[in-house]
């Protein structure tokens, strides 16, 4: 494996590992305010143009995520990719770049629409 695959493995089965730690503690939040957990945890990273997500859904309900990347230069096009289911204890990643640099990143979430009967 190249150095740089041991990196992104290192660094996806860190980010699962705190998710995992930070999981129970959100899910017991959630119990006592009454509404069921919900929402991927998402890590997100900048490396000059481009831009990196990973996001880990530690709940039994599906979560849609969607990564925005707003470019620092004017002329650069801001972008919004394509929406992505994140299943029960599944990973996605999650890519995007600028032209040039990145002003800002982020991940946003949608609760994905209950099918009865299924």
């Amino acid at each position: 494996m190249r150095p740089s695959n041991h990196r992104a493995a290192a660094f996806v089965l860190t980010s699962v590992a705190v998710a995992g730690l930070v999981a129970p503690a959100t899910a017991a939040q959630a119990a006592a305010s009454g509404t069921p957990p919900f929402g991927s945890t998402c890590r997100t990273s900048i490396e000059g143009s481009r831009v990196v997500a990973y996001c880990h859904n530690p709940y039994p309900e599906s979560d849609r995520v969607q990564l925005h990347t707003e470019c620092d230069r004017w002329w650069d096009i801001d972008a919004d990719g394509p929406p992505v289911e994140v299943g029960p204890a599944r990973t996605v990643r999650l890519t995007d770049r600028c032209w040039k640099e990145v002003r800002a990143a982020w991940v946003s979430h949608e609760r994905m629409q209950s099918h009865p009967g299924r």
